[in-house]
């Protein structure tokens, strides 16, 4: 079993740490950012590139260990997440890379996304995935309500549930949760909402979901680092998943609220819909956009300075650490594989950090550069 890509990414962002220190300080995976009491106006934008690895990267370590010498022929895995967007494919590849280093076939090494992204192809993969005798499975959950009763029934018949991207409390997964903490990733996006209108105007919300925990504790840090100042939500919109409706309702809200000077777009294809919507509006320069995910239309609108940061996920590391923590569910059993996990959670005691990053446009060479070295195309 090998831990090549922790070892390149250690040494990627070995080289790149110097470059955030004016951003957020890490420490067992968690980010603190700059308190929401600082005047935006005094404040420069900048970014952070560092993320969790150095953590994911012992914690792997350990996982292999406990693991040398077990035969894996037994085990039988699968991503599943919540729908077909370029964040994924990060995803995908980390996933794929952590079968390999573990020697897990690609048959017994399963990713699958939604091709739209709707709950019926989720739920119909997942029960052809039982019948193929999965395991243990990692899931981005479309609807956590819906998925609660079959959870509980794939839990209690010794099939391994992982929340990643998104926690499920409420349900048989709610122990481990492996992503990003989604409200301290909020929290750095009203950060640099602030900066960017200097402490004052109005905003609007464009999210996926309005449910989804993920969602819902983004935005809520997203209005914590607003309180304070003259920044005020004004707008939130549900896009239901819809690339293409985030465009549609970010051109009506540009439209029929002109006193709206920042919007923030919560889920991965957000930040493009938004950047073209400014852009047909003929109002580049004058909106400022916050996003969230780095698809690639995502960097290349922060690249070209449309949007003024985007707020970073390491989907990689969830694939990666992923298929790790699912192999040793199965081999080790779930009081040997926690036991390893536990020194390496949040003060949540559930969750597994895969970090927080703030891409701006000095940041996305150095970004795009650690993708490289991951192997993320």
């Amino acid at each position: 079993m090998r831990i090549k890509r922790h070892q390149t990414a250690v040494a990627a962002t070995a080289l790149i740490i110097a470059l955030t220190a004016a951003g957020c300080s890490k420490s067992s995976g968690s980010t603190t950012s700059a308190s929401s009491s600082t005047t935006a106006a005094a404040v420069t934008l900048t970014g952070n590139v560092s993320f969790n690895d150095a953590n994911l990267t012992a914690l792997d370590t350990k996982i292999a260990a406990a693991l040398k010498g077990k035969s894996l022929s037994g085990v039988n895995i699968a991503m599943v997440v919540n729908v077909a967007a370029d964040y994924w494919n990060a995803g995908k590849t980390g996933f794929q890379a952590g079968c390999t280093a573990l020697g897990i076939s690609s048959s017994n090494c399963i990713f699958y996304a939604p091709p739209n992204g709707t709950l019926t192809e989720q739920d119909s993969e997942l029960e052809s995935l039982r019948g193929k005798g999965i395991t243990g499975y990692s899931i981005s959950a479309i609807d956590p309500a819906s998925a609660k009763s079959a959870i509980a029934t794939d839990v209690s018949k010794g099939i391994f549930v992982l929340a990643i991207d998104s926690p499920l409390p409420g349900t048989a997964a709610q122990g481990l949760y492996l992503g990003t903490p989604n409200e301290q990733a909020g929290y750095q996006a009203g950060e640099a909402m602030k900066t960017e209108l200097g402490g004052k105007g109005n905003v609007a919300i464009l999210v996926g979901s309005l449910t989804a925990a993920n969602a819902t504790e983004r935005i809520a840090g997203f209005k914590q680092a607003l309180a304070g100042t003259s920044i005020n939500v004004t707008v939130t919109e549900n896009d239901n998943l819809s690339a293409s409706t985030a465009q549609s309702d970010a051109e009506t809200i540009l439209a029929n609220h002109p006193d709206i000077k920042g919007l923030y777009g919560v889920y991965s294809y957000d930040g493009p819909a938004l950047a073209k919507a400014v852009t047909t509006a003929g109002k580049t320069g004058q909106i400022a956009i916050v996003s969230d995910d780095t698809d690639p239309a995502t960097l290349s609108a922060v690249q070209s300075g449309t949007i003024a940061a985007t707020v970073a996920q390491m989907p990689y590391y969830q694939g990666y650490t992923g298929a790790y923590i699912l192999a040793a569910e199965k081999v080790l059993g779930s009081d040997a594989t926690m036991a390893i996990v536990k020194p390496y959670l949040e003060s949540d005691g559930t969750t597994l950090s895969s970090g927080v990053g703030v891409i701006t446009k000095s940041d996305y060479s150095q970004y795009t550069s650690l993708e490289t070295q991951l192997g993320i195309g």
